[in-house]
């Protein structure tokens, strides 16, 4: 699919060519790059791009699978400001140049609660660090999960950083009104509303040295 990409080989020897350029080449415009990390089906990337049409997304994921819906709707429904990038987080600095991103999404990421895994974790201090050096100068971040081990985590990390926490809930729905881009719905959230679990949520920015 045209607006999926990934890197020609399963090594990240070189950054790729569209590394610092996702604006000017894939968006044609100088408007706001926001990232969702973990994307899935491309549930959350998809919707925000529909209700920010002024605004760039991309949604990332390691698995081709997951991202084929994403992709697919955005196709069938030309959402130009949306694109999907297959690979790992850890590679980010081979597609992303220093302050080319405006926010990051993390939306119902795997909370790897094994001690031994906490280094996989989407917002241990190594994935914190990468963010930080990708993001703008007060770049956010936000963080939407039915984990609440992993949001105490999150949570407990953050503020050992220079981070300003602008939003901070431990049940989203529990409080009105609900903003209608935190009423977006991936498929997982809607499992997780029907077992009875609370949504968790957060929004930081790293604050400039």
């Amino acid at each position: 699919m045209e607006r999926v990409f990934q890197p020609g080989n399963k090594f990240h020897s070189s950054d790729h060519p569209l590394k610092g350029k996702w604006r000017s080449e894939i968006f044609q415009n100088n408007r706001a790059v926001i990232l969702e990390v973990g994307c899935g089906r491309g549930e959350y990337t998809v919707n925000m791009a529909k209700m920010f049409t002024e605004t760039n997304f991309i949604g990332l994921d390691k698995k081709g699978a997951r991202l084929w819906k994403g992709a697919k709707t955005s196709n069938e429904e030309n959402i130009l400001n949306a694109a999907f990038l297959r690979t790992q987080v850890e590679h980010l600095h081979s597609y992303f140049e220093p302050s080319e991103i405006n926010e990051i999404w993390i939306t119902f990421p795997d909370p790897q609660p094994q001690q031994t895994r906490e280094n996989t974790r989407m917002t241990s201090p190594r994935f914190l660090e990468i963010y930080k050096q990708l993001l703008v100068p007060n770049g956010v971040v936000h963080l939407k999960t039915d984990s609440v081990g992993l949001f105490e985590y999150t949570l407990e990390k953050i503020k050992e950083l220079n981070v300003e926490i602008h939003d901070c809930t431990h049940d989203v729905y529990g409080r009105q009104p609900v903003s209608d881009l935190l009423q977006i719905k991936t498929t997982y959230e809607n499992r997780f509303l029907k077992e009875g679990l609370k949504i968790c949520y957060v929004r930081f920015s790293f604050r400039e040295q």
